[in-house]
């Protein structure tokens, strides 16, 4: 899958401060879901995580926290949703971000999208600067 990420801090105005990579595409476990992102935002915590958190050596951090999409797959203990169930989510600040065509997300701190609203028009928490798809 696409990822937006970076291996480590640099001055945002450097050719690799963000890159473009390829990563495999995550298998949920547990109460995982896995969501087609399709909207996604930019937040303070972003530039914060990038600026201080340098990745393990070897590895790429993807960042990004909020996110709205599509269900994709789920665990196997996932009684809240099911495949096609469109969402929007506050992630975690601990696992992968959210800047990926697909994303792992606990069931517990989702919520189902507003039928009214589309995945470009900022549902909620997600204010949805770009879309990934």
């Amino acid at each position: 899958m696409k990822a937006v990420g970076y291996k480590k801090s640099l001055a945002i105005d450097d050719a690799d401060s963000l890159i473009d990579f390829e990563a495999a595409k995550p298998e949920p476990k547990g109460r995982d879901i896995r969501v087609a992102v399709k909207a996604i935002s930019a937040n303070p915590v972003d530039y914060k995580v990038r600026k201080r958190a340098a990745p393990p050596e070897g590895e790429t951090k993807i960042l990004g926290y909020d996110a709205a999409g599509v269900v994709d797959a789920i665990g196997p203990d996932v009684t809240l949703f099911k495949a096609g169930d469109e969402v929007f989510y506050a992630g975690s600040i601990l696992r992968q971000g959210t800047n990926s065509e697909f994303h792992l997300v606990d069931e517990r701190i989702v919520g189902k999208k507003p039928k009214l609203l589309s995945f470009s028009s900022c549902p909620g928490i997600v204010v949805c600067l770009a879309q990934t798809t």
